[in-house]
């Protein structure tokens, strides 16, 4: 369910941005309550208050007072922008520099995805 990896707060919101991505939740829809989340998974409610307090600090959800959280207009597209950059960072800048140590030009390299992508 959650990452054991991370803090559960940032594991949390990772796990609401996951759902917001993959249409879970829906742009200017609303998102499981503090008590709801904290409920379901189990942990402290200042936890998943942290989690959601997060994705409100980044733009990603709403507070609309009285009624709850909601997917920020234009969330997703932010969401899938910020993640293709990190994507970008954490893996296709390094693969492009072990490749280049190993002579592998990136049309080779683009040969090698295709074909292990046809797997």
């Amino acid at each position: 369910m959650l990452d054991d990896s991370k803090p559960l707060f940032v594991a949390l919101a990772e796990q609401i941005e996951d759902g917001i991505l993959d249409g879970t939740y829906a742009e200017d829809g609303p998102v499981p309550s503090t008590n709801e989340l904290a409920a379901f998974l189990r942990i402290n409610p200042a936890t998943a208050g942290k989690g959601l307090g997060l994705l409100v600090d980044a733009g990603v959800l709403i507070k609309r007072r009285g009624i709850g959280m909601f997917v920020a207009p234009g969330a997703p597209a932010a969401l899938r922008e910020r993640r293709r950059s990190a994507f970008a960072a954490q893996f296709i800048a390094p693969l492009l520099r072990e490749a280049g140590q190993l002579g592998i030009t990136p049309e080779d390299l683009a040969g090698m995805i295709t074909k292990e992508a046809g797997r």
